[in-house]
């Protein structure tokens, strides 16, 4: 009797952790809602996608920017000219981080990083017309996560 009670035990314990590695329990816990402490050990597309679903981004303050970020936001009021050709291309907004809008709203634009030689990982995406800056998100990690641009 105990020796089948201990296997299946040892069964039971075996689907749930075979489960596990297979992100099964990932994907539950980021969605129905994980605090900021559970999703901060899974992959960062998963916790960055939470505040997106739940509709709320992190704000990011004009002095909270790096002097390049700023830099970038005035050349794009002015419509260029843009340090590389890419500036201004079209975001699609794949991964769903930011509002949901019709294709063709949001252009990404890079933020130079001092010291390296390519266009780094900093951008900044802007939505509505070219030119408007009134709703822009910066990321620092090439799109994993987005903060929105306050004022």
């Amino acid at each position: 009797m105990k020796r089948a009670w201990a296997f299946s035990c040892i069964l039971v314990l075996s689907a749930i952790l075979g489960g596990c590695g297979k992100g099964g329990s990932q994907d539950t816990t980021a969605g129905q809602g994980a605090s900021a402490s559970q999703t901060a050990s899974q992959p960062a597309q998963a916790a960055s996608e939470a505040p997106a679903a739940s509709g709320t981004l992190a704000s990011v303050t004009m002095a909270q920017l790096p002097g390049e970020a700023a830099e970038t936001l005035r050349v794009i009021k002015a419509g260029g000219p843009f340090p590389f050709h890419e500036d201004g291309v079209l975001f699609r907004n794949s991964a769903e981080l930011l509002p949901s809008h019709p294709r063709g709203y949001y252009h990404a634009y890079t933020v130079r990083t001092p010291g390296t030689t390519d266009r780094g990982l900093r951008r900044i995406v802007c939505g509505g017309p070219r030119k408007q800056t009134g709703d822009c998100y910066y990321t620092d990690d090439y799109y994993a996560s987005f903060k929105r641009i306050a004022g």
